[in-house]
């Protein structure tokens, strides 16, 4: 085998729905003024029985459903999140506990919103240099627990959900080399900290890296896949804000691609996002078998990560 491939994909979002106009009760907002700044019109919230181990259970079991496989068929569980409330027992092995898995390698990354593009780079190395048969790779956040509910400044961002693929050895390579990094010195732009722990951010340094660095690295990740951004089919950005991803969409340049816009009814879920995103376009056949999607992860430490993959 010469490299990987997405088998399946899954995701999971929690039952209740909060909308605008329910958080216009909470804090000094509006739906128009929501929608006129990041572009959000629903959001999932999971409940204090809903911890983040659960919602990526739900998101893997759709996962190997998709893909015709067993739990006992993965022998790697990677998840990526930054709302983990305990240290140990990890999330992956929570996970794997609960899907009843015999003996899989577990680890939990915390890159914050770019967790699953560095997690499923994670397994398409693990999978090519022979560490692991089959993986799967979580991306799953509770965001609701780390924010400040009387912040109107974050508190319309966010949403909860998991997201989940099973990676597996392929001839062809169906996962492209990652382009990966991040910028430490700017890490306080983005934060989850203190006791209890609570999101923010710098909203308009945020917005301007966003839209002004990442374009030609997101290009340059797919002149790694050889591929031209013009031959995308599909573009799942971390969805963080509907302001941030059209344009930094246009400037990558796919113009004949699908771009992912799920924020709008699910709110920045952080590490969950861009697999949730995946997900839904493949569900409702956006995109299609084969069809070359680069997924691009970005926020958190600020850190990056994008490569091209193949629909399964």
């Amino acid at each position: 085998m010469n490299g990987s491939r997405i088998a399946a994909v899954g995701h999971y979002q929690p039952a209740k729905v909060l909308t605008n106009e329910d958080l216009a009760d909470l804090v000094d907002t509006s739906d128009e003024w929501i929608r006129s700044r990041v572009g959000i019109r629903t959001r999932h919230i999971a409940g204090p029985d809903e911890p983040v181990d659960e919602l990526a259970s739900h998101a893997a079991a759709k996962a190997l459903a998709a893909a015709g496989l067993a739990p006992a068929d993965i022998d790697l569980v990677l998840v990526a999140t930054s709302t983990a409330v305990d240290r140990s027992p990890n999330m992956a092995a929570r996970v794997a506990a609960r899907l009843g898995m015999p003996g899989p390698a577990t680890m939990d990354l915390n890159v914050v919103c770019a967790g699953f593009t560095h997690a499923l780079a994670t397994a398409d190395h693990a999978v090519r240099a022979g560490g692991a048969s089959r993986a799967l790779v979580i991306g799953a956040d509770k965001m609701s627990e780390v924010t400040d509910w009387s912040d109107r400044t974050t508190c319309v961002l966010v949403g909860d959900g998991a997201g989940a693929a099973v990676v597996e050895a392929a001839e062809e390579p169906g996962i492209g080399p990652v382009l990966w990094g991040s910028v430490p010195e700017m890490g306080h732009a983005v934060r989850i900290e203190g006791t209890p722990p609570r999101f923010a951010q710098e909203g308009q340094s945020v917005y301007r890296w966003a839209t002004t660095q990442l374009p030609p690295i997101a290009r340059r990740a797919c002149e790694r896949a050889g591929l031209e951004p013009a031959d995308l089919a599909g573009v799942v950005l971390h969805q963080a804000n509907l302001r941030i991803i059209e344009p930094l969409a246009e400037k990558i340049g796919a113009v004949n691609a699908v771009v992912a816009r799920d924020v709008t009814e699910s709110g920045n879920t952080s590490a969950a996002s861009i697999p949730l995103a995946f997900s839904k376009l493949v569900e409702r056949g956006a995109v299609s078998t084969g069809d070359p999607v680069l997924l691009f992860g970005f926020g958190g430490n600020l850190s990056y990560a994008g490569q091209v993959v193949r629909c399964p």
